[in-house]
């Protein structure tokens, strides 16, 4: 089974991609000629006209007469503020901002945005429209009646509670979410605004009241910066702005601007947080900066960060990915922040057996920028990647008004990016070095891992640097030491797999009842993230072997059919059909029903392991070689199954995990599931599960 439901899964997400983009036809590159380095262009930065209002609005145009349409982008300089014990509130804030205004309701609002082919879009730091330039004058207008006149409506406050809400427990099993929850309240604390974080609780306290005083302090024209591009003059927009936005009213109170800056860890230290059911880990290996975008170091930090992970060819990247086949990808960066210190910052997504080794290997590349001069290659191919981006950045002549903006706010020299080029290029390999070692401080690294402990603990704890262990320190998911977890229980000698089968088939409704069902029909919705649609599913199958599998989009038609007749099967998608292989075809032929763990040999089977997930006992078994299934002690209830191919050389993970069970018609049925295979994850969650409807076999054909 596990082959077939990974050429489903590949398919559906090569489907996925084929209907999101043209299909053109592109010539193979070879891949180990690197291409020769080209003359570097010379740039012409022209200067924006910038005006300011007399309620301090810095008004910034780029004219561009290309195309007949404009844009206009307002962002506004606040300093991060802590949101206590109503954190969410910014972003809740942010969700009611610009649905119509006081004048205009939600609906006509965007009616009339549709009709004119505009958009528009705000939040408590920014606001933004674009369209076509002969409807300007009414897009901008529209625009600043919903900045200016807001209306904030409870009934709409109550849906974007439920929606952050509902998004807040789906995090709750992202390893990556938890990561990225700790990492800010680890490196920050709870009481610095990058480190606090929203709870059902802190969210459920937010008021209307709340969300206007929090308007009247983050949307300020004294700090705000607007930005017009494209297919307009000069004298139009300064005489639009002016009509549209000269009531904005400033504020003579100002944002706390003072932040506690955070500090390193003494020595460098590992903080594991537990994640039972996580297939990989999430790495992040961090220490605390003070680099401002004004330094003199800012263009030399650039180009180190790049050679050690800021591209394909990096030192980390091809490391962990290209040598070692741990990771789809590793990362690093040297971040600058005008309010606060900021971080250097090496991640990654590795599997459970190889994390110590990804922390071992990430460390060494660390030490390798900081002790080595860098190739000349190298060094050459950094500084051409950053000079090419600055260059065709510059053919975005919005950008230019982006420069303008970042001078004002960050305090920079007036010909800080016509100086770019010329500073990229003086830039050493002992400007590399040094850096390195000014920003990179592997004595006071904390690295963050969030894993399956069970499987990653223990070696951690093994990892030496300068022939020391490095300590290991527990924390939950949200920040807090903890003693370490126990990540696996004595198993009860009475205790077999035939024992937990029995309790799985009872718990979902009793042998006898599930001898009854002939057949089960599902309609579902499938969620795929970063997908431009969301497929509905038809998924249907009959004692014993026989199942089907439709998914289509409304206005699209069907993207991808499945069907097993019993004896043979095939997968089609844009009218081409794959056949099921040989070996597809004997893993289906061998079902024997439609609930496995009655005709499953628990003679074979092996119980691995018990272990805590969430506060509940998980019996893992072992059902084959690389094949696993896991149950809940208590419920019986199975949650999650394992399974492990190889394709094309490399070993593939496929995890389905089972929630959201309900009754039907006596026997409970899961109405969730998540496949993740790699960084996809699909999510199929049913809508009407069907059971003993009459079938067909034909229809399996």
């Amino acid at each position: 089974m596990k082959k077939v439901k990974l050429l489903f899964f590949l398919t559906l997400i090569f489907t996925i991609n084929i209907y999101g983009q043209e299909s053109d036809y592109v010539k193979p590159i070879d891949r180990s000629v690197q291409p020769k380095q080209g003359k570097i262009p010379t740039i012409d930065l022209k200067k924006p006209t910038i005006f300011t209002l007399k309620n301090g609005l810095t008004v910034i145009v780029v004219e561009n007469k290309k195309l007949p349409t404009f844009s206009l982008r307002i962002s506004i300089d606040n300093p991060p503020t802590n949101e206590g014990d109503k954190s969410g509130l910014s972003q809740l804030s942010s969700a009611l901002f610009g649905e119509g205004s006081t004048n205009v309701s939600k609906d006509v609002f965007n009616e009339e945005v549709d009709y004119l082919g505009a958009t528009i879009s705000m939040g408590m730091g920014f606001a933004y429209a674009n369209g076509l330039s002969k409807h300007k004058e009414r897009i901008i207008e529209l625009l600043s009646d919903a900045a200016l006149n807001p209306n904030f409506d409870q009934e709409e406050l109550d849906k974007e509670k439920d929606k952050l809400i509902t998004a807040l427990k789906g995090e709750e099993s992202s390893p990556a979410a938890i990561a990225q929850r700790v990492t800010g309240i680890l490196t920050y604390s709870t009481d610095h605004p990058y480190g606090e974080f929203s709870t059902e609780e802190s969210i459920s306290k937010v008021t209307i009241k709340d969300i206007e005083g929090n308007y009247k302090q983050m949307f300020n024209p004294n700090n705000a910066y607007m930005v017009v591009s494209g297919d307009v003059e000069v004298k139009e927009i300064k005489d639009l702005v002016s009509k549209y936005f000269k009531n904005w009213k400033s504020s003579k109170k100002k944002l706390n601007s003072s932040i506690k800056s955070p500090v390193d860890v003494a020595t460098t230290e590992i903080n594991f947080i537990d994640m039972p059911d996580a297939v990989q880990s999430e790495l992040a290996v961090l220490n605390i900066t003070n680099l401002e975008t004004k330094s003199e170091d800012h263009h030399a930090a650039l180009v180190a960060n790049y050679i050690l992970g800021g591209a394909f060819n990096s030192y980390l990247n091809m490391n962990l990915r290209e040598e070692n086949g741990w990771t789809y990808g590793a990362r690093s960066s040297i971040a600058r922040n005008k309010w606060t210190s900021a971080t250097f910052r090496a991640t990654t997504s590795v599997r459970n057996a190889v994390t110590d080794s990804a922390v071992v290997e990430t460390l060494k590349e660390i030490n390798k920028i900081r002790d080595e001069f860098v190739s000349d290659e190298m060094l050459s191919t950094a500084k051409a990647k950053y000079l090419g981006n600055f260059i065709m950045s510059t053919e975005n002549k919005s950008l230019l008004a982006d420069f303008a903006v970042n001078i004002k706010t960050l305090n920079l020299p007036d010909d800080f990016y016509e100086t770019f080029i010329e500073k990229i290029n003086l830039v050493s390999k002992e400007d590399v070095k040094r850096v390195a070692n000014k920003y990179l401080k592997p004595e006071n690294l904390r690295i963050i891992v969030v894993g399956k402990g069970l499987d990653v603990a223990d070696k951690l704890e093994n990892i030496k640097y300068n022939n020391n262990l490095i300590p290991v320190k527990y924390f939950n998911k949200v920040g807090i030491q903890i003693e370490k977890p126990v990540f696996a229980k004595e198993i009860d000698a009475s205790i077999t797999v035939k024992n937990i089968f029995e309790n799985h088939l009872n718990a979902i409704g009793g042998v006898e009842k599930l001898n009854n069902v002939t057949s089960i029909s599902i309609t579902a919705a499938v969620t795929i993230p970063g997908a431009p649609f969301k497929p509905n599913a038809i998924i249907k199958e009959k004692f014993p072997n026989k199942s089907s599998m439709e998914m289509s989009v409304p206005n699209m038609g069907t993207l991808m059919t499945q069907k097993f007749n019993g004896e043979d099967g095939y997968i089609e998608q844009m009218g081409q059909k794959i056949p099921y292989e040989d070996d597809q075809k004997t893993e289906q032929k061998e079902k024997k029903g439609l609930f496995e763990e009655i005709y499953l040999d628990d003679s074979v089977a092996q119980i691995v392991s018990l272990s805590p997930v969430d506060g509940k006992d998980i019996y893992k078994v072992q059902i084959k070689e690389n094949s696993f299934r896991f149950y809940e002690a208590d419920s019986g209830l199975l949650i999650m199954t394992e399974e492990t191919t190889v394709a094309m050389g490399n070993e593939i993970k496929t995890i389905t995990k089972f929630s959201d069970y309900k009754e039907v018609d006596g026997v409970k049925y899961a109405f969730k599931r998540e496949i993740i295979t790699g960084p996809q994850t699909i999510v199929i969650e049913a809508d009407q599960v069907i059971l003993n409807e009459e079938i067909e076999d034909d229809f399996f054909n």
